[in-house]
């Protein structure tokens, strides 16, 4: 079952988090789990980002958090975040394309 997680925070400073993603996507090729990422603006709340990270399966998502990478790129956007970030961990349960 695909697992995904929502990550939530307000930046003023989204180009340094893109670059910490690019390192984090080198440093971790051919050992990360991620399927995908999506990144997006809220239109609503200015300087509010939404990033979602799919993964084949929950357990696919734990072996990806024990990268030590993982836990470093976590720990600078926190430091970039204008507050904390906020998490939602969901199962997913019906997938539709149109």
């Amino acid at each position: 079952m695909k697992f995904l997680q929502i990550m939530e925070f307000r930046t003023s400073h989204m180009d340094e988090i893109d670059a910490l993603m690019q390192q984090w996507l080198a440093a971790t090729d051919g050992r990360r789990t991620l399927s995908r990422e999506l990144q997006a603006h809220d239109r609503d709340r200015p300087g509010t980002y939404v990033m979602v990270a799919e993964f084949p399966s929950y357990e696919d998502a734990q072996r990806n958090n024990e990268l030590p990478e993982t836990a470093e790129i976590a720990q600078k956007v926190e430091a970039l975040a204008d507050g904390p970030v906020a998490f939602r961990n969901l199962d997913c349960v019906g997938e539709w394309t149109a």
